[in-house]
């Protein structure tokens, strides 16, 4: 991706978002998708709730195959969007996957009260270390 860190335009009709106009973007929404490297090399991607804590992403995750892949290669992505009042907008971090330990971080980054859509019980605590954050926001054409 081409995105502008200091929100210049990518193109006359594609704007590059400033990095609090990704937090804030990625603050307004509660549902993501997780894309991580499986066992054969190929990306797997899961929607999944989050929550933005002190620039970092956070999620829950009941056992299986995403842990299991995050576990054998901790490197992930993440990407929200969402279309409002015409506008489009896109969030993707890259960054690194790390399963929290302690009951500190958990209470303090509110992932303990996270609900998620999916009925199954969710006990791991996961959060996102970016790397690597890039925005970006369009009018959506009426055609």
């Amino acid at each position: 991706m081409n995105e502008d860190p200091i929100g210049r335009p990518l193109s006359a009709e594609v704007e590059g978002l400033r990095l609090q106009e990704c937090w804030a973007a990625l603050s307004s929404q509660t549902v993501g998708r997780l894309a991580v490297l499986g066992k054969d090399g190929a990306p797997d991607i899961f929607p999944i709730n989050y929550l933005v804590h002190d620039e970092r992403i956070y999620l829950r995750s009941a056992p299986g195959a995403k842990l299991v892949d995050m576990a054998r290669d901790a490197r992930v992505a993440f990407e929200v969007d969402a279309i409002a009042d015409g506008i489009a907008w896109s969030v993707v971090i890259r960054g690194t996957a790390v399963r929290l330990d302690t009951d500190d971080e958990i209470v303090a980054s509110g992932v303990h009260d996270l609900v998620s859509a999916n009925p199954t019980a969710k006990y791991n605590y996961i959060r996102i270390d970016p790397r690597e954050v890039m925005g970006r926001r369009f009018r959506v054409r009426a055609d």
